[in-house]
């Protein structure tokens, strides 16, 4: 997309050089790495940057307007509400894809969006082993909003322990160890001395939470909770996990964030935004007639996570056999470009932005983000097996103009 850097990436890559830096991103953590790493970065223009954070910035302002809470209190399943405050949303993801419009221009369109946290750690990390192994892309940040890495950092440390004692957070999910995503909580306890702990190993005394730290050989007080559980993951694992704790209970902790905004900032917020760089997009029930043209658009539920139940190639039965209309959007279909030059055919990108939001700040602030590379009808593993120059990757961006 800069292309410039992709003729000179394309042309200095080998699949030793490749290898080698799969080989160093691995020793931090041995075979923590599940998911695919994609041989290249995304070279990202400005104006091209500029597109997305005009999205992101005008569905921030709807999050940030009085009435937002009420206007999405019915984005929560009644079952999965969790009581106590709601402070800020700590964390925004912004999914975008690189599409070309009607002018065969270049230009993001929005996919999905979530108030939960993401690889905010791994992306700090990961980017660093390809700044070590290409050095053509030393020049370059995956940050944004001014941030760099010190600064980044010191950010997200304040966000995730507050005034209190690291040892005072912890990392909450579902079997941590055994899921994908664990290298970001490894890079989150490398960091920030936070540890990552499954809901199973809580304890309880009244409205206080407890876990054992490992190391320590003690029982120590739990006061604020970054959480990872995904309620879809909690209901379908539930059974057999064995005893753990109700997180509907109102316990005497801090939220980071507060399970609320899942639902809260999610595909249910998608209908009331009107931008460019956002497809039009209305809840089934309120779809006055159904299109003629239905291959140009996706059916999705409401309540569900990682692409799960999306209809991509619609049919009118399809939408009649839809029980609850009520929790199913109609979107218009995002038609991803394969636009970036691979040593085989062209992949397709799509591009997460990821908001912070610090402590005393009037609204969330871009801070960093991650892409991932498709060649599939979808972006996804189960869509992409046995290609190369796929799976998980960063988009850089210039820091500096090269003279």
């Amino acid at each position: 997309m800069i292309p410039h850097l992709r003729k000179l990436f394309n042309e200095s890559f080998t699949e030793e050089k490749y290898q080698s830096f799969l080989k160093d991103l691995d020793l931090k953590h041995p075979g923590a790495i599940e998911f695919r790493i994609a041989e290249t970065p995304v070279f990202l223009p400005d104006n091209f940057r500029e597109k997305m954070l005009s999205a992101c910035e005008s569905i921030v302002d709807i999050v940030t307007a009085p009435g937002f809470k009420t206007a999405s209190d019915q984005a929560i399943p009644m079952g999965d509400f969790v009581p106590g405050t709601e402070s800020n949303p700590s964390f925004i993801a912004f999914d975008f894809g690189i599409c070309l419009n009607e002018k065969n221009e270049l230009e993001p369109q929005l996919i999905e969006m979530q108030g939960f946290p993401t690889l905010y750690a791994f992306q700090v990390y990961y980017p660093e082993m390809i700044q070590k192994h290409f050095p053509m892309t030393r020049n370059m940040t995956q940050y944004l909003g001014g941030y760099d890495r010190p600064s980044y950092l010191k950010a997200l440390k304040k966000i995730l322990t507050g005034d209190s004692d690291p040892e005072n957070t912890i990392l909450l999910e579902i079997k941590p160890h055994e899921q994908k995503t664990r290298i970001d909580f490894y890079c989150t306890q490398d960091y920030f001395g936070i540890l990552p702990v499954c809901i199973t190993e809580l304890t309880e005394e009244g409205n206080q939470l407890f876990y054992f730290h490992p190391e320590k050989k003690k029982k120590i007080r739990v006061k604020r909770i970054y959480n990872r559980v995904i309620f879809d993951d909690l209901h379908a694992q539930g059974d057999s996990l064995g005893k753990h704790i109700d997180l509907k209970k109102q316990w005497d902790v801090e939220w980071i964030p507060h399970p609320n905004w899942f639902y809260r900032i999610s595909k249910h917020t998608l209908p009331s935004i009107r931008h460019p760089y956002v497809p039009h997009t209305e809840f089934l029930n309120q779809v006055v007639s159904i299109p003629s043209d239905l291959e140009n658009y996706v059916l999705k539920p409401l309540f569900s996570f990682a692409g799960q139940g999306v209809i991509i190639d619609i049919k009118p039965e399809d939408i009649s056999s839809v029980k609850d209309p009520e929790n199913w959007i109609l979107q218009k279909k995002v038609n991803y470009a394969p636009v970036i030059q691979t040593m085989d055919e062209p992949a397709k990108a799509e591009i997460r932005i990821m908001y912070i939001w610090p402590e005393n700040a009037a609204r969330p602030v871009p801070a960093i983000n991650l892409a991932r590379l498709s060649k599939g009808k979808m972006i996804g593993v189960r869509y992409n097996k046995d290609r190369s120059w796929v799976g998980g990757s960063v988009a850089f961006f210039r820091s500096e103009i090269p003279a």
